[in-house]
C-alpha cells in the first residue's frame, strides 16, 4: 500500500434532488422498492480526512449541532467499512464543512458518507476500484452511491442500483430550507399509514420525465416532477403547503418536497428567475432560507 498525502484530503460532495420519487409498497425487509431519478445539485458539503490517533468526527456550518459526531455518522461508518475491508485501523479525523441542509431530504448525511469514503481511500493510498467503493456506499445507505457518482441517475431497488441518465444543459432550482428536520423513517412510516389497504403500483421511471432531462426542457420537466413521499411529508409538516404555494406564486415552474423533506424544491426558468423566487420565498416568511442552485452537478470530487 502506498501512503496518501500527509496533510489530509478534502473531498467536495453534492446535495441531490429527486425529480421523480416513485415508491412501491413495503417489502418484507421493511424497505420499499423505488424508481428514484436523482439530480445532483450545486450545494455542497466538504469532508476532510487527516491522519489521527483514533477515529473522530467534527462538523461546522449551518445546523452542525444536529449532526451526530459518534460512530452513527455515515462519514465515520464509511471510514470503518473501508478500513475493515483492507485490514486497517480507521485512525482518521474527519471534518465536515456543512452546507447541505441537515435532515432536509437532500442526502446531506449520505453525501458525507461518500465524501469520507473517497477522502479516506485517497489518504490511505488504497486506489480502490470504483465498483468496490460503490459496494461500500450501498452498504452505508440507499442514497450514498448516488452521492459518489453525481450527475443524473435512475436508482432502483432501494435506490442504490444506479443507471446514468443523459441530461442536456443546466436546470435552475431554488431550495427552501424549513425550520427543523424530518426523519426519513418517520416519513416512510406515514407513507405506509396513508396507503394502508391500498394496492401500491410497482414504481417505474417516467419516460416523459427522462425525455425532458435528455432534451434539457425545463417546462417539460416541470410537468413531470413527482414525489410519492410528498403527501406523507406534508402530513407530518402541514406548514410545507404554504412554502410550496409561496414559491409557485412567485413564478416557479413547479414545486415539490425534496425527497423525504422538509426542504422544498422549486424548478425555475433561469438564474434570474431563481433570484426572484428565492427573494419571494424569504419575504413570505414560510421558510428559514432559500438557496438558488443548478443541476446536474459532479459527484464526490477530490479538491486537495
Amino acid at each position: 500500500m502506498t501512503s496518501g498525502p500527509a496533510g489530509g484530503v478534502t473531498v467536495r460532495v453534492p446535495a441531490k434532488v429527486n425529480v421523480q420519487l416513485a415508491v412501491g409498497g413495503a417489502r418484507p425487509d421493511g424497505f420499499h422498492d423505488l424508481a428514484n431519478v436523482f439530480l445532483a445539485v450545486s450545494l455542497y458539503d466538504e469532508v476532510t480526512a487527516t491522519p489521527a490517533d483514533e477515529l473522530t468526527v467534527t462538523c461546522k456550518g449551518p445546523d452542525a449541532d444536529q449532526v451526530p459526531l459518534d460512530r452513527t455518522n455515515l462519514a465515520a461508518r464509511a471510514a470503518e467499512l473501508l478500513a475493515a475491508r483492507h485490514g486497517l485501523s480507521p485512525d482518521v479525523h474527519l471534518h465536515i464543512a456543512k452546507d447541505i441542509p441537515v435532515a432536509g431530504g437532500m442526502a446531506g448525511g449520505s453525501a458525507d458518507g461518500a465524501g469520507a469514503l473517497l477522502a479516506c481511500d485517497a489518504l490511505w493510498g488504497l486506489d480502490s476500484a470504483r465498483a468496490d467503493l460503490l459496494e461500500i456506499c450501498a452498504e452505508l445507505g440507499s442514497d450514498v452511491p448516488f452521492s459518489l457518482v453525481g450527475g443524473a441517475a435512475l436508482g432502483v431497488g432501494r435506490g442504490e442500483r444506479l443507471t446514468a441518465v443523459p441530461v442536456s444543459g443546466a436546470f435552475h432550482w431554488v431550495f427552501a430550507v424549513a425550520d427543523g428536520g424530518l426523519s426519513t423513517p418517520a416519513v416512510y412510516g406515514a407513507f405506509d399509514r396513508l396507503n394502508e389497504g391500498v394496492t401500491v403500483p410497482e414504481p417505474v421511471a417516467s419516460p416523459a420525465l427522462l425525455e425532458a432531462l435528455r432534451a434539457g426542457d425545463a417546462a417539460a420537466l416541470a410537468a413531470t416532477l413527482t414525489n410519492d413521499l410528498q403527501p406523507a411529508a406534508v402530513s407530518l409538516r402541514p406548514s410545507l403547503t404554504a412554502t410550496l404555494e409561496a414559491g409557485t406564486a412567485a413564478g416557479a415552474l413547479a414545486a415539490l418536497v425534496s425527497g423525504s423533506g422538509p426542504t422544498t424544491a422549486f424548478l425555475v426558468k433561469d438564474a434570474q428567475a431563481a433570484e426572484a423566487v428565492a427573494s419571494a420565498l424569504l419575504a413570505s416568511g414560510t421558510c428559514r432560507t432559500a438557496r438558488p442552485a443548478t443541476s446536474p452537478a459532479p459527484g464526490a470530487t477530490i479538491l486537495r
